[in-house]
């Protein structure tokens, strides 16, 4: 399972279905949403500033959490932004990685 972070903002209907609803139902249905693919939900808190909502859940994969992105944004009541968490030892994996790569610009040989 990878590791999630969605920051949502809510749209004027987006805070008026949460004021309908409640806060609790809210998170609610965002587990129940994550739970239907295959996901569990670690974390979810409100949050005053620009982001209203922030959750951290574990998807299988890309495919499910850029599924997640697509319905919640297409919904119309929020803005959700998806960042992808690495753990430490991932990072170290990524450091051990050898790649080949020429930067723009950095012409070699003759």
């Amino acid at each position: 399972m990878q590791k999630y972070l969605f920051q949502a903002s809510y749209t004027d209907t987006g805070l008026k279905g949460l004021l309908d609803e409640s806060g609790t139902h809210r998170k609610q249905a965002v587990e129940q949403t994550i739970k239907s693919l295959g996901g569990t939900m670690e974390a979810f808190y409100y949050a005053f500033g620009e982001t209203d909502v922030f959750v951290i859940a574990n998807l299988p994969d890309n495919v499910s959490a850029t599924a997640f992105s697509l319905v919640t944004n297409a919904a119309g009541t929020a803005k959700v932004r998806t960042t992808v968490l690495l753990t430490p030892d991932q990072i170290d994996q990524a450091t051990k990685t050898e790649v080949i790569y020429r930067p723009p610009g950095m012409i070699t040989g003759p």
